[in-house]
């Protein structure tokens, strides 16, 4: 089954909001195994005055945050409990981060993560971004979930 979200479903499920919400849509989720998503990246930023002005640039750290913030909503729609007010997902770790090409103003960057492993609360995703079908940025993350 794969499921597809709009911008007013995701923040259902992702506490973010302006500037630091970086999903755009989902473009599918098969519960548990994947989810693809899609962050359309502006010049309308607001890092890109302050990261390389006359060479605009969105912060690898950034991309990263993107990952986990699919990351969280695959495990929210994968069975990790309900997002609610009850409840935060941290990010907690990364492993093997590589970074292959800038991401700029115009690209859309296509985010697909699946998990590796979910133990005791502790998951494991593998996470690739790719603009025009090249990885821009790839990385093993991991998440827990906490209660507030």
């Amino acid at each position: 089954m794969s499921i597809t979200m709009d911008i007013n479903e995701i923040m259902k499920h992702l506490p973010h909001r302006y500037p630091f919400l970086l999903i755009d849509r989902v473009l599918s989720i098969d519960p548990g195994n994947e989810i693809v998503a899609l962050k359309n990246v502006s010049m309308n930023e607001p890092f890109f005055p302050g990261h390389y002005p006359h060479h605009p640039v969105m912060p690898g750290v950034l991309v990263i945050e993107a990952m986990a913030q699919a990351a969280a909503i695959l495990s929210f729609t994968g069975g990790a409990g309900k997002a609610d007010d009850s409840k935060v997902y941290y990010f907690v770790g990364i492993d093997n981060a590589r970074f292959k090409r800038p991401v700029v103003p115009g690209d859309q960057l296509i985010l697909t993560v699946k998990p590796l492993f979910n133990k005791r609360g502790l998951w494991k995703f593998s996470a690739v971004a790719k603009v025009d079908d090249q990885v821009a940025a790839e990385a093993e993350i991991m998440c827990t979930m906490r209660d507030k």
